[in-house]
């Protein structure tokens, strides 16, 4: 995988969490924007205003987990990989993101076979399935895992640099 075919997979998971990030969250800002009006306005509510963000809110926070992995916003200790040379470095990026991806391919692979359970349950007024909420957690994880991939075989293509006096360099993710 070069560098145009890594911005392609990181644009475009970028740019659907964007897309989901941004209208879970209008929408869920205008339903409970317009439900305080009404609501002060007239007394009443809309029935199911409250059920919406409820089934939207699990999209957002699925888009900002995958956005904040796809801009290194988590938690790292680097300071074993310091003490040992570039070329072991190297190999425990790669064996590390290898095994990372493949525990969110084993979450994304677990989660759709509950899809068929969690369809059966319906939310109270819209009806709407409950595989529409474990479908976000599904499409997170498979994101993730794709995200895992790419950052496996771009350590993978980093050629291991010497360590330099105090200073060292760890192949660590895009993402």
């Amino acid at each position: 995988m070069n560098d145009v075919e890594r911005g392609v997979i990181e644009r475009g998971v970028v740019g659907l969490c964007r897309t989901v990030l941004w209208l879970s969250t209008a929408v869920i800002f205008v339903i409970l924007s317009a439900n305080t009006v009404l609501r002060y306005a007239t007394g009443s509510s809309l029935q199911w205003a409250n059920e919406v963000p409820e089934l939207l809110f699990p999209w957002l926070v699925m888009a900002g987990v995958v956005l904040a992995a796809v801009h290194s916003a988590h938690i790292a200790t680097t300071f074993l990989m310091e003490a040992v040379p570039a070329a072991v470095r190297r190999m425990v990026a790669v064996l590390s993101w290898l095994v990372v991806a493949c525990l969110y391919g084993t979450l994304a692979w677990a989660t759709f076979r509950m899809l068929d359970i969690a369809h059966d349950e319906k939310s109270p007024i819209l009806q709407l399935p409950g595989s529409l909420t474990y479908g976000c957690v599904m499409a997170g994880m498979a994101l993730l895992g794709l995200l895992a991939l790419q950052s496996a075989w771009q350590a993978w293509h980093t050629q291991p640099e010497p360590a330099h006096s105090g200073e060292h360099h760890v192949p660590t993710a895009h993402w």
